[in-house]
């Protein structure tokens, strides 16, 4: 049996991490760190190694206590290190890929801007997405009378840029339960929309939001 300190330092899984970074590491050699040891007659390694052989990824990551402190060479100890391990993987990739709406429709857009529908004044509101079409953030731009001084290019495209985002939705509301798109509403589509593509930003659409109904700008072919 080979140990790991017989090791060249660069093939050391450890060493390995920190000179390469993690992601440049095998999966046996990610499990191998959090094992720390081997077992009699096999070193950190080769145990990593015959576990993912019986238990490919996803399956070890489905595994509960009893059936990971029956696997030979691992205790009550380590078999706890690994589950924590694991539950922080599953929550951070829930995070990432689940809990993020999906927005892919302009009913989509709309559910997620409930408050328009019964405000009383107009509001303008602004969806920020990432590259898959996942809500990442929301924001009321301005409340009041819809201009132009108000929905400034500036204020619409500073918070898509801090978290970022790849492209934005943007909204508002007409108290008065017209639909019908006003000169205002046009020119200021028209304005963050060429502001978008210098940025790298795209506006998808414009939604209006009345109590029981929505408009799409785009839908229209106002874009």
């Amino acid at each position: 049996m080979t140990k790991i300190k017989d090791l060249p330092r660069h093939e050391r899984p450890r060493e390995k991490l920190i000179a390469k970074g993690p992601q440049n590491l095998k999966d046996k050699e990610l499990l191998a760190i959090l094992l720390g040891i081997g077992r009699a007659g096999k070193n950190v390694l080769e145990v990593a190694q015959e576990i993912l052989e019986k238990n490919p990824m996803k399956k070890l990551l489905a595994l509960d206590y009893p059936k990971i402190s029956a696997i030979k060479g691992i205790g009550p100890g380590k078999a706890c290190s690994l589950l924590a391990a694991f539950e922080l993987t599953k929550r951070a990739l829930e995070v990432e890929d689940n809990n993020l709406p999906a927005i892919n429709s302009a009913k989509d857009a709309v559910a997620q801007l409930q408050e328009l529908r019964t405000a009383k004044k107009e509001r303008f509101v602004v969806l920020y997405l990432n590259a898959r079409n996942q809500l990442i953030h929301k924001e009321t731009i301005s409340i009041g009378t819809l201009n132009a001084s108000l929905v400034h290019p500036r204020e619409v495209f500073e918070p898509a840029v801090r978290n970022p985002a790849s492209q934005i939705i943007i909204a508002h509301n007409h108290p008065s339960g017209d639909l019908s798109p006003s000169e205002e509403d046009i020119k200021i589509t028209g304005r963050l929309k060429a502001a978008g593509e210098l940025l790298g930003i795209e506006v998808l659409d414009h939604l209006i939001v009345v109590e029981n109904n929505f408009f799409s700008l785009k839908e229209a072919g106002v874009f």
